[in-house]
């Protein structure tokens, strides 16, 4: 069976917007985040991204790739001066639609706009003090012009913060979950890891039809590390969080708990504009 999976290259063309964009899942995510309390989102992303971002009031913060806005609003009701920028209208709207006054805490509705990661025309240089990306730069293909924007944005000194599905434990269709029947260990197994590569995500696994597909690009972390090193950015600060669910009963239990415990599933890094 051939697989949707195929390797980058400096080569490919160029995609469209409506390949990398969100904008075609915008309800389903809208409602993935906003009814459902025990998402990965609300249990560990949001609450961990909070403490390492501080203090953040009268700060003009970026939210890239901001989605319908969710962690904008957050950095605003702590008072921040916030700008969300996505490159799909649809939840742009979506994201403008809860975008109420908030008068009392001294800050203002966030400013929204449709752009590109890798070109953020409407914003002037050394802008903000800090940018966070939330999941979203393993979907962006043009890496190394995004952070080269990001860096524009910021001002001296600027902090950059972005989470990424862990690029060494989850790289689409090259690693999972598996269970050692002798040992009675859960592990997670990786069978590609240092290639770039990039993958059609099934968003409505469960449906047959008007099926949903965004793209995923994995990178090994050196990329990363590189592409922020050749932008200047110095790395201040890393952590790895690991899922918060637990299984119960079934006779694996205690086998997929410690191994939840022992894998993470998502990487944050904080870069920092040398100069």
């Amino acid at each position: 069976m051939k697989k949707e999976y195929s390797k980058s290259s400096h080569k490919s063309p160029r995609r469209t917007t409506s390949e990398t964009s969100w904008g075609n899942v915008a309800e389903w995510y809208d409602a993935h985040l906003e009814k459902n309390d025990d998402t990965y989102h609300a249990r560990v992303i949001f609450p961990n991204l909070i403490r390492i971002v501080g203090d953040v009031r009268r700060k003009k913060i970026l939210d890239l790739a901001c989605g319908q806005g969710i962690f904008s609003q957050m950095l605003r009701e702590q008072g921040a001066l916030v700008t969300g920028v996505d490159v799909s209208r649809e939840l742009i709207s979506l994201a403008e639609k809860k975008n109420t006054s908030l008068t009392e805490k001294g800050t203002h509705k966030v400013t929204y706009h449709v752009a590109s990661s890798d070109d953020m025309y409407m914003v002037k240089d050394g802008t903000f003090d800090i940018v966070v990306c939330i999941l979203a730069l393993q979907n962006i293909e043009y890496l190394q012009k995004t952070i080269q924007e990001v860096k524009r944005v910021l001002s001296k000194n600027g902090r950059f913060i972005f989470v990424l599905n862990h690029p060494s434990f989850r790289n689409p269709r090259q690693t999972r979950w598996d269970y050692d029947d002798k040992e009675k260990v859960q592990y997670r197994r990786v069978d590609e890891y240092m290639s770039d590569s990039h993958v059609k995500i099934d968003m409505t696994p469960g449906s047959k039809i008007d099926k949903k597909f965004t793209i995923s690009f994995h990178r090994p972390l050196q990329v990363y590390v590189k592409t922020l090193a050749k932008y200047n950015f110095g790395i201040t600060h890393l952590e790895e969080w690991i899922s918060h669910r637990l299984s119960k009963d079934g006779g694996r239990e205690k086998a997929e708990n410690k191994a939840r415990k022992e894998i993470p599933l998502f990487m944050c890094i904080e870069g920092k504009v040398l100069s």
